[in-house]
């Protein structure tokens, strides 16, 4: 059940990153280029970011604006715009991300194309075929979806005092930019604005790999099944990352801020 939803959404993440190959191409002899590597090193660090007003999001240019949602329809609301500033999340508030991720209206419809996709390829053989095995296949999607949600951006974070939100850098090159959204998986903010090891991220998907084998078949709960399913996350986390971080050059170049 894991490999084709996998191919599918990392099928709209090479898409969105071969775009921004190119985006990044034309901007690459830029005065920004070395100047901003060294100065972006810390995008989080509070001293170097611009006050925001109350809602928390407000960039230094337009170029860096994330949306609240990718093409419009994709769940964002973790991604925080280019130099913005912003107070530290409350548990409550990290309940209430962890809620607007898990039961967006786009969630339901992103569930049903995994299911979809894992019935057609008979991912798991034991949910059988029809209409009975496609409600099996949903909601065994769904709830390592919310299983998910919940362990890395409220439990965990709430116990180490992380900010699940992703700061965009928006600055240097590709190589530069990837590598900082590749580490995010690794090094996160806290909440009295310093860095640290990002234990919701590795901590939190390994918890819930271990949660899943509570609700799958036998087969599916040895250790070598429930660190790949550890690993996969990590890694699709991984790649929402970097479709984060080159969302704002797409939006604008592309779509022209269409969304």
């Amino acid at each position: 059940m894991r490999n084709l939803p996998s191919l599918l959404r990392l099928v709209i993440i090479a898409v969105s990153v071969g775009y921004a190959l190119s985006v990044c191409a034309q901007t690459a002899s830029s005065a920004r280029s070395l100047a901003s590597c060294a100065a972006d090193t810390l995008p989080d660090d509070p001293s170097t970011s611009k006050t925001a007003n109350h809602a928390g999001v407000t960039p230094s240019t337009p170029d860096g604006q994330q949306t609240k949602r990718i093409l419009g329809i994709i769940p964002n609301f973790r991604s925080v715009s280019v130099d913005a500033k912003l107070p530290p999340l409350s548990p409550g508030n990290k309940f209430k991300l962890m809620f607007q991720d898990s039961f967006d209206y786009s969630s339901f419809i992103y569930v049903g194309l995994l299911a979809g996709t894992a019935q057609a390829g008979n991912s798991d053989r034991e949910f059988h075929q029809g209409a009975a095995g496609y409600g099996r296949y949903y909601w065994h999607s769904f709830a390592d979806t919310l299983d998910g949600n919940l362990m890395t951006e409220a439990i965990v974070p709430i116990l180490t005092r992380e900010d699940p939100r992703y700061y965009t850098l928006g600055r240097g090159g590709f190589v530069h930019r990837t590598s900082y959204s590749i580490t995010r998986l690794f090094i996160t903010r806290t909440d009295r604005n310093s860095r640290s090891f990002n234990t919701s991220e590795i901590v939190g998907n390994g918890a819930a790999a271990g949660i899943a084998n509570l609700y799958y078949p036998g087969q599916e709960r040895t250790w070598t099944k429930t660190g790949q399913r550890w690993v996969a996350q990590v890694g699709l986390d991984g790649a929402a990352n970097l479709l984060k971080e080159f969302w704002p050059d797409l939006n604008s170049k592309l779509f022209r801020g269409k969304y």
